[in-house]
């Protein structure tokens, strides 16, 4: 208790030389990541453009499961919404930075209002619950015809536009999508490690004791939640320009348990983690269960089972453990 108060009182600073590898971890891995497309196919470009899109909803809720400790399979709702907001702005307004915060704003709206509900149970409760929240959007989406277009989907989604220029080629719309990528990546990293972050893993750690501090744990949950919902809602408007369609597919427990996997396998808590996790999901998926017959699902099952059982802490606990050896 004395620990937590002290906390509270004067967070501990960073140690400036951690601070600085990881800042130059983040500047050669983001110019790697900018420069792939000059070296892939528009094939290869495309499904990492879909990798980012994916890392990105799967570190949203890394956010919730591994730092606040609520485990969520709703998180698809949040994502779904901020796709169809950035898709039908697109279609009916400017395609570009504009679509996306209204995607994020509208996603953020949505996780307040169920939010509200949820952060009130715990546990199993909360899982549940937010595996309504997700049915009940999918629902929504699939019968709201006039906005969403049903089960048919949203398309004819314009290309993003930025200054003017369309970007409509797999190059163009791969770094339109990662510098939204890594400013979603940045703004989850700050909240996580920053002062913010210790209180949510002190609620994740004992709840009990940071009401007993004084602190509104349940409003700080929301607010948590309200966050991560944003961030999946700035995925799903990547994910409307990327692939110029929404469906209810994409709002559905599928993408939820998919992202929720990705995490489990790149490590809960892991910052980059998530992000492993859903390129593992997304090649297995996408394309080595192309070339096994469609048994893309079955692929994913086995490598759930096989880091579960070799790597229970995940797959980017292997690097921090050696680091910290």
């Amino acid at each position: 208790m004395t620990s937590l108060a002290q906390t509270r009182a004067a967070p501990a600073r960073p140690r400036l030389g951690v601070g600085a590898r990881t800042a130059t971890g983040i500047a050669a891995g983001t110019l790697l990541l900018a420069a792939a497309p000059l070296y892939l196919a528009p094939y290869a470009t495309t499904t990492l453009t879909r990798i980012l899109v994916f890392g990105l909803l799967a570190a949203s809720l890394n956010l919730l499961v591994g730092v606040v400790g609520l485990p969520s399979l709703g998180q698809a709702a949040f994502f779904g919404v901020g796709a169809y907001a950035a898709a039908w702005t697109a279609i009916h307004g400017p395609a570009g930075a504009g679509a996306l915060l209204v995607g994020v704003v509208v996603a953020a709206l949505v996780a307040l209002v169920a939010g509200a509900v949820a952060v009130r149970a715990s546990g199993v409760f909360f899982l549940m619950l937010t595996l309504a929240i997700g049915e009940l959007t999918q629902q929504a989406a699939d019968s709201w015809e006039s906005v969403t277009g049903g089960s048919n989907g949203l398309y004819g989604v314009p290309a993003p536009t930025l200054f003017g220029t369309i970007l409509d080629q797999p190059a163009t719309t791969y770094w339109y999508v990662l510098g939204f990528f890594v400013v979603g990546m940045l703004a989850l990293r700050l909240v996580s490690t920053s002062a913010p972050g210790v209180v949510l893993r002190g609620i994740r750690d004992s709840e009990d004791r940071m009401r007993a501090l004084g602190y509104r744990t349940t409003a700080i949950k929301l607010g948590a939640l309200v966050f991560a919902g944003a961030v999946a809602g700035l995925a799903g408007g990547l994910l409307a320009a990327q692939q110029r369609l929404v469906t209810p597919a994409d709002v559905g427990f599928e993408t939820s348990a998919l992202a929720l996997l990705a995490v489990v396998i790149g490590g809960t808590g892991s910052w980059w983690g998530p992000c492993l996790g859903a390129a593992l999901v997304i090649v297995v998926r996408d394309s080595l269960g192309a070339t096994l017959d469609g048994h893309g699902p079955l692929a994913l099952g086995l490598l759930f089972v096989l880091v579960v059982y070799l790597l229970p802490t995940g797959i980017a606990r292997i690097r921090l453990r050696r680091a910290a050896s």
